[in-house]
């Protein structure tokens, strides 16, 4: 009995302490979002007001801060949505290590989507860019975000290619890259979102936009050189065959055949 007491006081304990360091890495996550974004409008600034004696819970009063639970400095999302805010993508978010939803549109960031995003925030099933200046190709490691329900990347500066890798995002039951500056086919996977989705990207192609033009050009090329081939077998033909009657060592082998037809 004294046992089994002793096991569950150092479970509890264990639990205590995890809980602990999770918050401190949820407000470390928080400092730095704040410290590596700019704020001309002073909304985090004045809004995040971090407290190192303050009570279990004060993040979940921040402006955008939502927490799993009010008595507990655990992120559950975060959404900075027309804040103001610039600069590039926020830094720090790693420590975030139970956020599920991250909403920055309506804002002014640029410059690229980092590549870490998947590692640094594996567990987001909500992801809202859209509406800033991110450039640059679209990460392929977001495919390895296996939660996403939400990725909603309009109205910005993308390039590239959207990366087939997205078939993988099985679990998409909204997606958005209207309006960027992006090339080539759809991914089979999000063929299903419509049309209005993937407007304003003049390479984009494939359904549910247009065919793309290159698979048009390679089927007409295909055809083209067929005929080529067919038109230059043809030719050859013939004048390997003039080639052929007129060349003296051909005559004589004419002459065999006549004498062997007029002999039958």
């Amino acid at each position: 009995m004294v046992d089994e007491t002793k096991f569950l006081l150092w479970l509890l304990l264990l639990i205590s302490a995890s809980l602990c360091h999770a918050s401190e890495l949820d407000i470390q996550c928080l400092k730095s979002v704040q410290k590596s974004v700019v704020d001309p409008n002073g909304i985090l600034r004045s809004s995040w007001k971090f407290n190192k004696n303050g009570r279990s819970g004060y993040i979940c009063g921040f402006t955008g801060v939502e927490c799993w639970s009010h008595d507990e400095n655990r992120v559950l999302s975060l959404r900075l949505r027309n804040l103001g805010l610039q600069g590039s993508f926020p830094q720090g978010l790693h420590d975030c290590t139970s956020m599920i939803a991250l909403d920055l549109s309506g804002n002014g960031f640029s410059g690229p989507i980092p590549w870490r995003i998947a590692h640094d925030a594996p567990h987001l099933s909500y992801l809202d860019l859209s509406n800033n200046s991110f450039s640059g190709e679209i990460p392929d490691s977001i495919a390895n975000m296996v939660y996403l329900n939400v990725l909603n990347l309009e109205y910005n500066q993308l390039d590239g290619q959207i990366p087939e890798r997205f078939n993988a995002l099985g679990r998409l039951t909204a997606f958005s890259v209207a309006d960027n500056l992006l090339s080539g086919p759809v991914p089979a996977l999000l063929r299903k979102f419509p049309a209005s989705h993937f407007v304003g990207n003049r390479g984009l192609c494939g359904a549910p936009l247009d065919e793309c033009p290159g698979k048009i050009w390679g089927l007409v090329r295909i055809r083209q050189i067929n005929d080529e081939s067919s038109i230059g077998a043809a030719v050859g033909f013939v004048v390997g065959f003039v080639a052929a009657f007129y060349s003296p060592g051909w005559v004589v082998f004419s002459k065999r055949l006549r004498a062997y037809g007029f002999r039958v």
